[in-house]
């Protein structure tokens, strides 16, 4: 199982068109793809935040804040379960907006891309354990949007002309649920001092 994961990983980063041709074939079990793919690599940055909030503290406005285990232990789960809960919502957004943009409306294929296409920004969340390394996750979010760009239309399959438009939107639909979980997240975010 860990060599299946690793080497699904290192194929995504390192030949994402071939991957996704791979994935595309593939009929994939849901409780499979999340406790086999998706529930390790969203543990990564959860875990790493973990780490890094108790170890260093996390910086806002230039004031450093450290979190005690018990802070930071709600704060990783809530960032862990907010992970595989984006990645349900974001494959029924796909879906959804398939027939909108002529793609084929499939939930299987809707929910892989959403399982698959976050893959380098859950790896790069292991910066998060340093936190001046942790802006070195926006290289795994930009290369996640690629992936997502190479993988939605291969999947869901919307005419080449539509194909940009439904990812755009979907990617919005993404940032905007990204936006409204990190909102809420402060729901969870113990207050500590400097």
């Amino acid at each position: 199982m860990t060599q299946d994961l690793i080497g699904r990983v290192q194929r995504l980063l390192m030949s994402p068109k071939t991957e996704w041709d791979a994935i595309d074939g593939e009929t994939v079990d849901t409780q499979k793809l999340i406790l086999g793919y998706v529930a390790p690599l969203a543990a990564i940055p959860a875990i790493a935040g973990l780490i890094g909030g108790v170890v260093f503290g996390y910086s806002v406005l230039g004031q450093t804040y450290k979190m005690t285990m018990g802070a930071a232990l709600p704060v990783a789960l809530y960032s862990f379960v907010m992970a595989i809960v984006m990645v349900f919502v974001v494959s029924f957004v796909i879906n959804a907006l398939a027939p909108t943009f002529g793609a084929q409306k499939n939930q299987q294929q809707a929910l892989k891309v959403a399982a698959y296409w976050p893959s380098a920004v859950w790896v790069s969340g292991v910066f998060s354990i340093i936190p001046m390394l942790g802006v070195l996750t926006l290289v795994g979010l930009i290369y996640s949007l690629y992936l997502l760009f190479v993988g939605l239309p291969k999947l869901m399959k919307p005419p080449a002309e539509k194909a940009t438009i439904y990812t755009i939107v979907s990617l919005v639909v993404a940032i905007i649920v990204a936006l409204v979980i990190n909102s809420a997240s402060m729901l969870v975010m113990p207050q500590a001092g400097p």
